[in-house]
């Protein structure tokens, strides 16, 4: 059985895509089958992977608004073992349109159930929002990284998030656990850095992954090249920080 993760933060620009393209890439390159759902409007998870926004038939909107056949919304990328299924600016309307639906929190449950017998992980990139789209996906996750930046404002909204994973816990998802809290964009140069990551650390204690993601040209290059770092540039900081993630994951699971 697969396990469902998915990747949140109401923050923006905290590094979820990032995180999410890279994780899963570095995933499917340890030889684990993944699947990587881009619940974001901005789908730039998609695009980053190389996916052409503008040719796709089928995506995430079409699935839970048309009813599509989920199997028709997954495309393959170009690492082995590494599929996508895409999201679409429409899912911008998705939430006011899920509204009048039955179990409007479970959509997504629904949706990525068979998935979970062919893939070892799927992973959520959940937009930066705590709406109906993001409910869905903590309420089909099995657990959830939080990624936080290592700046000033860090911590802000991160109670508000851990509240909403409480209510989705007692409410619609009791087994939902956290899977840890990711620094990202790290500077080990800045006091400032230093300061969060002993912050983050002393408030979740073991719940804080090992891993860092430190700050990388590189990183933020890849994207525009529809590609995952891992193959835009193996050996640099940010292949090798998302790699090592990956590996402390699947460890978990021992």
């Amino acid at each position: 059985m697969g396990k469902i993760i998915a990747l949140a933060n109401q923050k923006g620009g905290v590094g979820k895509t990032t995180t999410s393209m890279n994780l899963a890439a570095s995933l499917a390159t340890l030889e684990k089958k993944v699947l990587l759902v881009d619940a974001d409007p901005q789908a730039n998870a998609s695009s980053g992977l190389g996916v052409d926004i503008s040719e796709i038939d089928c995506s995430i909107y079409e699935c839970i608004i048309d009813h599509a056949d989920v199997h028709d919304a997954i495309y393959t990328t170009d690492i082995e073992g590494l599929d996508i299924i895409p999201s679409h600016i429409d899912l911008v309307g998705a939430e006011i349109e899920m509204l009048n639906l039955p179990n409007r929190e479970k959509v997504l449950t629904a949706l990525l159930a068979p998935m979970k017998n062919e893939y070892d992980y799927i992973l959520i990139d959940c937009s930066p929002s705590l709406g109906l789209i993001t409910v869905n996906a903590l309420t089909a996750a099995n657990s959830v990284i939080i990624p936080v930046q290592c700046e000033y404002f860090a911590l802000e909204g991160i109670s508000k998030l851990l509240n909403t994973i409480k209510i989705i816990k007692s409410k619609l998802n009791p087994s939902l656990e956290i899977e840890g809290f990711l620094l990202t964009m790290y500077d080990s140069r800045l006091r400032l850095a230093n300061q969060i990551y002993d912050e983050v650390k002393k408030h979740f204690q073991e719940l804080v992954f090992k891993t860092v993601i430190q700050r990388n040209v590189k990183l933020s290059e890849a994207p525009s090249h529809g590609l995952p770092v891992i193959l835009y540039d193996t050996d640099s900081t940010g292949a090798k920080n998302h790699l090592a993630l990956a590996k402390e994951i699947i460890e978990k699971e021992k």
